[in-house]
Parts: structure tokens; sequence; C-alpha cells
């Protein structure tokens, strides 16, 4: 199979007095006759919410359970629903999809599996969804959205932001690139440079009464963080506000991981298979108290919020994002209560748990933006072998080892070069980890569907019904 790399922590550093930021250009695109008014008489600029926002996260990475959307529409009260698509890996898929055609690009599940089937009660609703589904081809995805809003007869306006493609300015940003080492098959590479971009364009394209917002590749939690600073005003540098409303779309941005999806103690955490994704009601002080839908699956405890709170941030006392850095060192987390006229009570259970989480302080950001490249290096061939009998990780290493240098022995005979690199592991044997007590296994999960109207996968992730 062909293969795009992403150029994984070599990242652009890219300084504001020496290279324009560019993510703070946005380009509005809506399905309604109101987007020039709006544009012209800044007749959206503000949001007439008042007392806290509720801000749901339906999906933490492409391939997420569409079954979220709906738990969240009908039992999450929200305000806004926002849904994260983009990973490194995930830049790299779409890149080749558009290389394919230049109509891919972006997360098809988002237009087909999370708006479609739900458009009209969202608009009922008056939800306003916030993604970076569009990936590396934002227009298309919105022009998708269009598409489904035309069909529904609805009039909602559709926001694409635009400024993370870093081609159209690559020939700008040579001196600033990090050296990258890369194979002989990529002697042509043609990268495609994107950064990671912030929350203010989200902010503008909300003030400008987008109901529908759409970005290419954006930093996870501004996806959040841009209705927060839509809803309450927040400044740009608006120091430790700034830094809580962070904590807050930190802990949606990857889904049901903060509600027990991946929880070290899974054991405690009932229901795996209709489990709640994240629901932050936010307050303008920048504390949120974080809970699930009721009457779903998943927990919510200090446990998994604190787990959350640390994940991939590094230094937490020091924790670097395109809109402000963060200070999470003395938060604290009050477990168990429910939030009645925005008011906290512990005293009140509320199904599945809720946790308060507050004192997240913060300071400006660097002026340095994270970017990441994809490049075609080649092909990639892939063999899963299962190895039976005594002794069987020795006898997975030797089969690998003999194949591997049976084909080292025949490349020569027909022209070509040896493998760039090899990469042999025995699942199950603890490759990963080392020797230590069953840290890694592999699933195997295979079913016999009747005929169903077309592939099982899209039967078990595609749209789920209403309850």
């Amino acid at each position: 199979m062909s293969r795009w790399v992403l150029l994984h922590k070599q990242h652009l550093r890219l300084r504001p007095e020496k290279y324009k930021r560019p993510f703070n250009g946005l380009f509005l695109r809506l399905c309604s006759s109101k987007l020039s008014q709006a544009q012209t008489d800044g007749s959206h600029s503000k949001s007439s919410k008042t007392g806290p926002v509720r801000i749901g996260c339906a999906s933490g990475f492409w391939g997420d359970t569409a079954t979220s959307v709906p738990q969240l529409i009908y039992g999450g009260n929200l305000d806004f629903l926002v849904l994260d698509y983009l990973s490194e890996i995930t830049m790299s898929l779409l890149t080749a999809a558009k290389a394919r055609s230049p109509t891919l690009g972006y997360t098809p599940d988002f237009v087909h599996a999370a708006v479609a089937p739900f458009i009209n009660d969202i608009h009922r609703k008056g939800i306003r969804v916030v993604s970076n589904a569009g990936g590396v081809n934002p227009l298309a995805c919105a022009a998708a959205i269009q598409e489904v809003i035309r069909k529904a007869g609805l009039d909602l306006r559709v926001a694409v932001v635009t400024g993370d493609d870093l081609m159209p300015h690559h020939e700008r940003v040579p001196g600033e690139r990090t050296p990258v080492r890369c194979s002989s098959a990529s002697s042509s590479w043609r990268p495609n440079p994107s950064l990671s971009g912030r929350a203010p364009p989200i902010r503008r394209c909300l003030d400008l009464g987008a109901d529908v917002v759409i970005t290419g590749r954006c930093v996870d939690s501004a996806l959040a963080l841009g209705p927060l600073m839509h809803t309450v005003a927040l400044a740009p540098d608006g120091g430790g506000q700034l830094s809580g409303d962070h904590a807050d779309a930190s802990f949606m941005s990857c889904g049901a991981q903060s509600t027990g999806g991946i929880f070290t103690d899974w054991q405690k955490v009932p229901d795996w298979d209709n489990v709640g994704f994240p629901v932050v009601e936010c307050s303008s002080d920048g504390s949120f108290v974080l809970s699930k839908p009721p009457n779903t699956g998943g927990l919510v405890s200090f446990g998994t919020v604190a787990e959350q709170l640390v994940y991939e941030i590094g230094d937490p006392r020091r924790y670097l994002l395109p809109d402000v850095t963060c200070d999470f060192s003395q938060v604290t987390i009050q477990e168990s209560g429910s939030v009645v006229g925005g008011d906290f009570h512990p005293s009140v259970c509320v199904d599945g748990g809720a946790v308060r989480v507050s004192g997240a302080k913060g300071a400006p950001p660097s002026c340095d933006y994270k970017v990441c490249a994809t490049y075609m290096d080649g092909f990639r061939a892939t063999a899963v072998c299962p190895v039976a009998g005594p002794h069987a990780a020795e006898k997975a290493r030797r089969t690998a080892a003999s194949i591997i240098k049976r084909m080292r022995r025949i490349f020569p005979q027909v022209g070509l070069q040896d493998f760039s690199r090899v990469n042999a592991q025995v699942l199950g044997a603890e490759d990963l980890y080392g020797a230590k007590a069953c840290t890694e296994v592999t699933l195997w999960c295979g079913t016999a569907p009747p005929d169903w109207p077309g592939s099982g996968e899209s039967i078990i992730s595609g749209p789920a019904p209403r309850p």
C-alpha cells in the first residue's frame, strides 16, 4: 500500500516577527443570504447566552462511535456540540485521500453519521456545531454540509476557517524548517505542512452568526475554547480564566477518555457499550463541572478526570498551547455533585458522577506555532501470522527473521533494493513494554453477519437511532 508519513515531533517553529500568523484569517461561506449582512453590519457580534455554557464532545478521533451524537443532542442540554477528528495519523490519511481526488480530504463521518441524521433536531434545539472535520479540505467539507442543510430545507449558516495550510507559503519558510531525514524513496517528496490553529477565528465565526463552524488543522482544545470566548467574551490573553477554559477543553477533546473510556481502573467502569460522552458546564470564572448524559455508561470520577488532566501535557506548570500557556499545578478536583441553578452541589448525586474543576492558571502563549507535515515515502507491506504451540513467541520471532532473510536473498535476483526499515513484533509477548505482567495483548474479533445492507462496519459505526 502507498504510505503517507507524518513528520511527527519534527515541527516547524514559525515566529510571528519573521512570519505572519496565517491562521487569524478566515473564510466564511453560508448557505443563507444573511451572510453578507452578518459580515457588513456586525449584527451577530456577541452571544445572547447568560449563565453557564454547556458544551458536549461527540468525537475524540476519526472512527469514534456515532452513538455519541444522539445521546448528547437529546440528553446533554447543549449550547454547543464539538467534534474532534484530527490526530497526526489522520492528517496523513486525509492527505492521501485528497491526493486521489480533490473533493476528498475531510472526514465524511462528520457529514453522513454525525450531522445529516440529526440536522433537524440540531436546528430545533438551537445547538451550534464546531468541528475540525475539514481536515486538509475544509471547503469541500463545508460544501457537503451545505448540501445536507439544503436537502433538509433549513436555513443555517456554515462558516469555514482556513489558513492552516502552509503549502501556499512554503517558499517563505525554508529557513525555519527543522532538517528532516527522508528515505531514498522520497527524493521527490512533496510535503503538506499545516499548523495547529487557534480559537479566535472560531470565535469570530460564531460572532458573525455561524451555526456550523468547520476548520482544518486546529488544536483540539480550540474547538471548545472558541465557543467559550464567544459566549463569555474572553480576551485572547485572558490569563487564568483562559487557562481554566483550556482545561475544560482538554477534558473534552478526547471524547470518552474523561468518562472512563481508557481509565486505568477499567474494572470500575460500567457499561462500556453505552459509554457516556463528556459534557462540561462552564462558568465565567474559568471553573467548570464535567458530567455525562443520563442513562449512559462510563464513569466520571476524581480518577478519570485526574488522568485526563495530565494526558499529553508535558510539564503541568507550562502546558504550551497556541492560545495560552497553562498552569495546571494548582488545579482542584471536587467529586460527586451536580449543578443546580448555576451552583455546584456536591451533596447531590448525578447519574454517573460529576466533577468540578477549578484553579487553573495561565500566561500568554509562546511566540511559536506547531507545524506538522506529511509526505509520500514509498510503500509499506504488512502481514499478520498467528503462531501457536509451545514456545510460540520464540517460534514467531524465528519465523519473522526467516521471512525477511529469504526476501533479502531474493531482492538482488529481481533487481530490488533492500528494505529501508523492518519492524517485527510479537504481540502479546511484551515486545512493547518488556518483561512485565501482561501489559499488551492483541484482540481478534470476527463476526459473520447476515445479508445486511452494506458492510458490518457501517452498521457498527454508523448513525445511531434516536433514544
